[in-house]
């Protein structure tokens, strides 16, 4: 059967499910939905970053982190910041945040903290990534610092961000599952 087939297919159960059933998956799904965003919301506080799971977009840091690992960060404020150290930060004017690897660290003696970041796999610092005027990243603009990493988990992710039309393809499949999935 085509896929217009398997739509009918679809809106027949629909039909046929009564409305306690119905109500039933949505509170399913929307349950399950609560439970996600209950899960990442405890990670922030236990991992002090506001977000506590990322996924490498680029391949500015190959071979240590290649386009798709994920990777798992903790931002305790007390840590201090050096040299050699994979931090994720956010610069003014970028929405997207950046994972790279500190190269150098100012410290002065009232305990501000300056540095500079470059990737792995890149000729030259981040200085050309950061703002107008700003040559040093400070301690506020850390999201995190890398303390573990999954190789290739992040890759549906990628492939969502690169192909709309599949994430919205997927979704609604998931969504199909959830409500018309039967309680055995």
């Amino acid at each position: 059967p085509g896929s217009g087939a398997a739509a009918m297919d679809l809106f027949g159960d629909l039909r046929r499910m009564n409305k306690r059933q119905l109500y039933y998956q949505v509170l399913n799904f929307a349950m399950i939905v609560s439970s996600a965003l209950m899960i990442w919301k405890g990670l922030i506080v236990v991992t002090g970053s506001e977000s506590p799971i990322v996924v490498v977009l680029s391949g500015s840091m190959e071979p240590a982190f290649h386009r798709g690992d994920l990777l798992f960060l903790t931002n305790f404020h007390d840590d201090p910041i050096r040299a050699g150290e994979i931090v994720v930060f956010k610069v003014e004017g970028r929405d997207i945040p950046i994972v790279h690897r500190v190269i150098k660290v100012h410290e002065k003696g009232n305990g501000n903290i300056k540095f500079l970041t470059k990737g792995d796999n890149n000729e030259v610092d981040d200085r050309g990534l950061y703002k107008e005027g700003q040559n040093w990243l400070e301690k506020k603009d850390v999201v995190g610092r890398a303390r573990g990493f999954l190789p290739y988990v992040g890759m549906v992710t990628i492939i969502m961000n690169d192909y709309p039309k599949f994430k919205y393809a997927l979704l609604a499949v998931m969504g199909a599952y959830v409500l018309l999935k039967r309680e055995s």
